[in-house]
């Protein structure tokens, strides 16, 4: 790599402000806060508002969404397609 050209790589602790979860780990981002980790040293701190600790995905909480409720209500507003009902071309079947 060339000197001088790329960001500095080092220690950052990402914390979570939702959660107060917070990792350590390397990165090029470097924060104007510093927090004594547990191992006694000092790092930069980046707040970030979500984290696999409090995002729904992960934690188990995500919604389920309502599909039987969307199903009804396609229903009743184009109504139930019967044995009679039309079919793509506007052909009825004839027996």
């Amino acid at each position: 790599m060339k000197p001088g050209i790329h960001p500095a790589y080092g220690p950052v602790v990402f914390r979570d402000k939702a959660g107060g979860f917070a990792f350590l780990t390397r990165s090029t981002l470097s924060g104007d806060k510093t927090v004594e980790w547990e191992d006694g040293n000092t790092y930069p701190v980046v707040d970030v508002e979500i984290s696999s600790a409090s995002h729904p995905f992960y934690t188990g909480q995500a919604r389920v969404l309502d599909t039987a409720g969307r199903v009804e209500r396609f229903e009743r507003r184009y109504g139930a397609a019967g044995a009679g009902a039309p079919g793509p071309a506007g052909r009825r079947e004839v027996r």
